[in-house]
């Protein structure tokens, strides 16, 4: 962002207290459990009619049948009700009771089976057998039904009433984004799938926080145009970047968010350019104090960083998670639940994007004013007076470490990277020696590649 203006607003603001933001990202949570959501479907609009409750959020639909590269948009997919009932009339498995109880995209049906046919159609976790696995058919044409395995192993021969109530009609896609505007047309994308049903950390913790973080940035001054983008996997990514292919230039930065409520990580997976800012930007963030961070390259294999990195695209995204998907015992399976994440860490979540969030906005380029030998601090009043103070010392290095890499080729965010001293010291550092006349700001070397 150099060249631009050395002392934008920051982001975080103390009266974003961490404790009243866990709370109220957790609550929005809780809001968005129970609902049925899949690729497509009124579950998907219902989700974001909550969301737009509290950020100007526009729905975009797209067609059933459209053309999305080499994908097509899938009929949607609506249930209403699904069951299996035994001899008596007892209901082994309910719908109303956890709607991972149905394979997503599951044909309908209506029949009495004797169990043989059935449990062809049963999936189950044997090495978590009081469990219910999530699972998905969405571009094949099945049915299926999800229960613990113990509830499996209790099944007794003889015939069973099933029941999938749903149906693929000629509809739509829907996914629904909200536009901070900055200062710039340059954009920072930050996205979120929709398409999971009930499941805590994967993915209403995410579209909770990006929810909450928008609407807390709604009254402040940004340089950047902030994009949130909730949509449902693959299919809705491929859509949105099909339906704007001529915009995507504009975004200088991006993250995908998932699995931000738990107390794993965090866990960051770098973009395909590998050294983008967005991707040093977290470094910075994850890997100074006492957080046991998880840097990782990229993989095609993923969330939607996959189609925002595609070789067509090649856009600065990166990955964002506390736990890495498929890395704790509870993904994909009705252990992920509402006391699987809390509101502390929902709110350190909150606070590293926050943090990135700051970096990407305060970041310039210096040049020093005196660059041959080292200007004397002491009689600007940059030096502490006394000896012995390590805070003291650790300023005084940061000080040092700006001038010296100061020379228009490098950004805070290269000289905090370089010297292992937080961001916001050599921002605090470079703001005090730009206010004593040491500094001036560069040309503009913070470009996304």
């Amino acid at each position: 962002m150099s060249g631009i203006s050395p002392t934008p607003h920051r982001v975080g603001t103390p009266a974003d207290s961490e404790t009243d933001i866990g709370t109220r990202i957790h609550a929005l949570a809780a809001r968005l459990f129970p609902i049925c959501r899949s690729i497509t479907g009124d579950g998907v609009r219902e989700t974001l009619g909550i969301l737009g409750q509290h950020i100007d959020l526009t729905q975009h639909e797209i067609p059933t049948g459209t053309q999305v590269f080499d994908w097509v948009v899938p009929p949607e997919w609506n249930i209403r009700d699904a069951y299996i009932k035994d001899a008596s009339g007892r209901k082994i498995i309910n719908l109303a009771e956890s709607n991972l109880h149905v394979v997503s995209y599951s044909n309908p049906i209506h029949r009495i089976m004797q169990l043989s046919e059935l449990k062809a159609h049963i999936h189950t976790l044997p090495d978590q057998p009081d469990l219910i696995p999530y699972r998905t058919s969405y571009y094949s044409e099945q049915w299926g039904l999800c229960m613990s395995h113990n509830t499996f192993l209790a099944l007794e021969d003889g015939d069973y009433e099933v029941l999938i109530d749903a149906e693929k009609t000629v509809g739509h896609l829907t996914y629904g984004e909200y536009l901070h505007k900055g200062t710039s047309d340059k954009e920072v994308l930050l996205s979120a799938h929709i398409c999971h049903p009930s499941l805590a950390n994967d993915n209403c913790s995410s579209l909770a926080l990006l929810t909450m973080l928008g609407k807390t940035m709604r009254a402040r001054n940004t340089h950047y145009s902030y994009r949130f983008l909730f949509a449902p996997g693959t299919i809705g990514a491929l859509s949105w970047l099909a339906e704007n292919e001529a915009r995507v230039g504009r975004i200088d930065h991006g993250l995908i968010v998932s699995c931000v409520g738990d107390g794993g990580g965090p866990t960051y997976k770098r973009s395909r350019l590998g050294n983008a800012t967005i991707d040093r930007a977290m470094e910075s963030v994850l890997c100074t104090g006492n957080r046991q961070a998880i840097m990782q390259d990229f993989s095609p294999y993923g969330y939607d960083e996959r189609q925002y990195c595609s070789p067509g695209f090649n856009l600065p995204v990166g990955l964002f998670q506390r736990s890495g998907f498929g890395t704790f015992p509870e993904y994909h399976t009705s252990a992920d639940n509402m006391t699987f994440i809390t509101p502390e860490n929902l709110a350190l979540s909150f606070r590293i994007i926050t943090e990135v969030i700051d970096i990407l906005e305060t970041n310039w380029t210096p040049v020093n004013l005196f660059p041959k030998g080292e200007p004397q601090l002491g009689r600007r009043g940059l030096y502490a007076s006394l000896g012995g103070d390590k805070s003291a010392g650790q300023t005084s290095m940061a000080f040092l470490w700006v001038l010296n890499l100061a020379d228009g080729a490098h950004s805070l965010l290269d000289i905090s990277l370089r010297s292992g001293l937080p961001y916001t010291d050599i921002f605090h550092a470079a703001q005090l020696l730009l206010a004593k006349g040491l500094l001036r700001n560069g040309p503009n070397k913070t470009a996304k590649h």
